[in-house]
């Protein structure tokens, strides 16, 4: 194992496999800002490589083989340890952290219509009540910051500009 920090194989001695990365676990209906804190927590550890794809697993015979493996398995189990029970069983039969991470994009990313009714309806009806101004603006400030994940990108200045309005 490296002992150079910015080595995407080096392990600090407080990462272990029950450490939480993340402190809102993902239920399928929270997959864009859990994605996003993931991202983070993985950036911050060197550890995007493995989920993007860019430190890719070693023939068995090279001598890193063995530290891609473990560093493989702690991102697997920070992953495993950031989801909901439901759907950590339906991931632990994926070869890597990889396949995780992209099992979990192909199953939640399908899901934004709902989510954007879902946001929209519930932005339109809530209210300050009695909350603070405080905690009124962040609750709100949340929504719309999600909301705008899902905004569609204009593909082309004829037609997709149309798509871009009716958002």
């Amino acid at each position: 194992m490296s002992d150079d920090i910015h080595n995407p194989f080096f392990l600090h001695s407080g990462d272990h496999p029950g450490l939480i990365v993340v402190i809102h676990v993902m239920n399928g209906n929270n997959h864009n800002t859990w994605e996003c804190a993931m991202w983070i927590a993985l950036n911050a550890k060197d550890k995007l490589g493995f989920i993007d794809g860019s430190v890719s697993q070693p023939n068995s015979t090279d001598s890193m083989a063995g530290a891609w493996s473990r560093c493989n398995s702690m991102v697997i189990s920070w992953l495993l340890n950031a989801v909901v029970k439901d759907i950590v069983d339906s991931l632990f039969y994926l070869e890597n952290a990889q396949a995780i991470w992209s099992d979990l994009q192909h199953r939640f990313q399908q899901s934004n219509a709902p989510r954007i009714f879902q946001l929209k309806k519930f932005m339109n009806t809530f209210t300050q009540g009695s909350l603070t101004m405080n905690t009124y603006y962040t609750k709100m400030k949340t929504m719309w910051d999600e909301l705008k994940t899902y905004q569609p990108a204009p593909v082309c200045p004829y037609g997709g500009i149309r798509a871009w309005n009716d958002y």
